[in-house]
This record gives structure tokens, sequence and C-alpha cells, in this order.
């Protein structure tokens, strides 16, 4: 993929209608190709073998290999490919679910043809592409400590606080940042919100991401909830 070249898509859904839907639509973008389409998750793990997609866009109900059991295997096989979920169903164990199998992002099928675009691009260059509200819900999820899978605690610390299998070594303000990131402040934000620039933030964010081996917000917080949940 070149700074010009279309980003090149994989749609994985299992009803054909919205399978070739997206496939129309997406290929109306300049700034994406449909290379190709998959109705389960074992074709979909041919066909990235096959198109060598820059990016897949999954579908989590699916029949033989779901969504996020594919997503697993893409992150075993393909660490460097981006997959961004969009399925009908939000919940909170689906979407925690999908982020821990390894998900660079999250949408629901309302979402429109700019937000697919945006999050695709975003995944395509390395960002996370989860929307303010999906990572408002991560941080309810990781306070309350009960949602899928994630066993409660009689007492659960606040993100600041939170496990020093994730934040050991950060300092305290890295450690505020992470928890700003996580209520879904973007880094101008978070800069007004601590009083500093938002190029101190973005130096703040490299060093979080150094000390605690991620890339980006997504895996931060998924890592919190995988180690700091138990």
């Amino acid at each position: 993929m070149t700074a010009t070249a279309p980003v090149r898509v994989l749609v994985v859904d299992d009803q054909r209608i919205v399978r070739e839907g997206l496939t129309t639509l997406l290929g109306l973008l300049d700034s994406l190709a449909v290379v190709g389409s998959a109705g389960d998750g074992y074709a979909a793990l041919d066909l990235v073998e096959q198109d060598a997609p820059d990016v897949v866009l999954m579908d989590l109900d699916m029949p033989r290999l779901d969504g996020i059991e594919a997503t697993r295997v893409l992150a075993d096989r393909h660490p460097d490919l981006p997959v961004v979920v969009l399925t009908t169903y939000s919940d909170d164990e689906r979407l925690l679910a999908a982020l821990r199998a390894g998900a660079r992002g999250f949408l629901t099928k309302d979402a429109g043809c700019s937000e697919i675009e945006a999050a695709v691009l975003a995944a395509a260059g390395g960002k996370a592409a989860l929307a303010p509200d999906v990572q408002l819900r991560l941080l309810d999820a990781l306070r309350s400590g009960a949602h899928a899978g994630v066993p409660e605690r009689p007492s659960t610390p606040p993100v600041g606080d939170l496990s020093d299998d994730v934040l050991e070594g950060l300092t305290q303000r890295e450690r505020d940042i992470v928890g700003l990131v996580a209520e879904g402040l973007s880094n101008s934000e978070v800069a007004e919100r601590l009083f500093v620039s938002t190029a101190t933030v973005k130096t703040h964010i490299n060093h979080i991401f150094a000390k605690t081996g991620v890339r980006d917000r997504a895996q931060l917080v998924a890592q919190a909830l995988r180690h700091g949940r138990g």
C-alpha cells in the first residue's frame, strides 16, 4: 500500500445482501478498494491468504467460524492486518470479546458510509477505529469488571489505579492520561483537561504505548481489561 493507493478491504458477512451492499457502497469510494468478500470466517481466512487485503471488515455472527474466532486466528497469523468489526449487535460481551481477539475497531451496522470509511482508513494507518461512545462503554466495563467473562471483584480500582501488570512503570500523569483516553477524549481534549499542549499529550501517549507494549488506544484499554481484571 502506498500513500496514494486505495486501501484494500476484504468484506466478511454471512448475509449476502449486506455483503453485496457493502461491496457496492465501498467500491464507490476512491480511498477504498474491495478486493473480495466472504460469507463466514473460514472463507475469510482463505481470502486473506489469496487477496492480501490491508483491512478486514468483519461481521461477528456467522456460521461455521464466527467473526470473533476468525479475528483471533488472523491476529495470530497476520498480526499487522487490522480487523474492523461491523456488526448488528453492540452488547458489551461482543465488544470486549472482539477487542480481546485482536480487533482494531468496532462499528455497528447503523454506521454511515463516511464512518465506515474513516474507521477503515484509521485502522489501515495503525490507529484505533473506536467511536467515542464505544470507548466510554469500555471504561464502564473496566470499572464494573462484570462484563464479557471478566470476573467481578469486591473492590474495583479506578482507571488511574489499574493493575500493576498493565500500568507498572507509568508515571501518575501517564496513568491520568490512560483514564482520559479510556473515557473517549481526543488528544486535544486531554490537553485541555490537563492544561498542557497537544504535543505533550502525544509524547506521553507514545511513552505509554512503549511501556505497555500496545499500538493504539483500543489495545491499551483491551490490555488493561485483560491483565487488570484477570
